[in-house]
């Protein structure tokens, strides 16, 4: 099986296009993605199966379009990565709210609030206000953690399980890391 080339990949153009993504996605693009979580059905959910089990469906969730991203190769890679980073990000999103719930009891929190434990959890500088840069860091953090293993879902079928297995032990060591704090 011939892999792609990777000669003709302008490096230089990756790692600008890179830093614009995660300028874009710092500037309103991680507050879109919070606005259009129902906060009072995380809630439902936690009550009705436990922190646990909604943490398994967030990663489960998550290991799904890592699958179907990997699964074909680089044509669904490149097409599904960006539908997969927005879907790791909202799966990132409900565990953050459900375990705060869980641990505070309160089901409703700001945006504000709410970005200071996303910065935590991926151990991002929070300061004492949320600013762009911070946003920035925290999107340059989350898509690195995620890209870092992108070359291996090149291959098509071990790339889905490669991107499955990788999605869904990411959000685990969120809830890990969020439980701990």
């Amino acid at each position: 099986m011939k892999l792609p080339s990777l000669k003709n990949v302008s490096f230089g153009k990756v790692k600008k296009d890179a830093k614009e993504g995660f300028k874009q996605l710092a500037e309103g693009g991680f507050k879109q993605i919070f606005n259009q979580i129902d906060q009072l059905n995380i809630k439902k959910g936690v009550d009705t199966m436990g922190v646990d089990k909604f943490i398994n469906q967030c990663a489960l969730l998550a290991a799904g379009s890592g699958l179907i991203t990997g699964v074909g190769g680089i044509g669904t890679m490149l097409i599904g990565t960006p539908l997969d980073v927005i879907n790791i990000i909202a799966q990132q999103f409900r565990v953050t709210l459900a375990i705060s719930y869980h641990s505070t009891g309160k089901y409703k929190i700001s945006f504000d609030d709410f970005f200071k434990i996303v910065a935590s959890s991926v151990k991002a500088d929070t300061k004492l206000a949320i600013s762009k840069n911070v946003m920035e860091e925290v999107a340059e953090k989350i898509l690195m953690g995620l890209g870092s293993k992108a070359s291996r879902r090149l291959i098509p079928v071990v790339g889905g399980v490669i991107g499955g297995t990788v999605n869904y032990l990411f959000i685990k060591g969120v809830a890990k890391e969020l439980r701990e704090k």
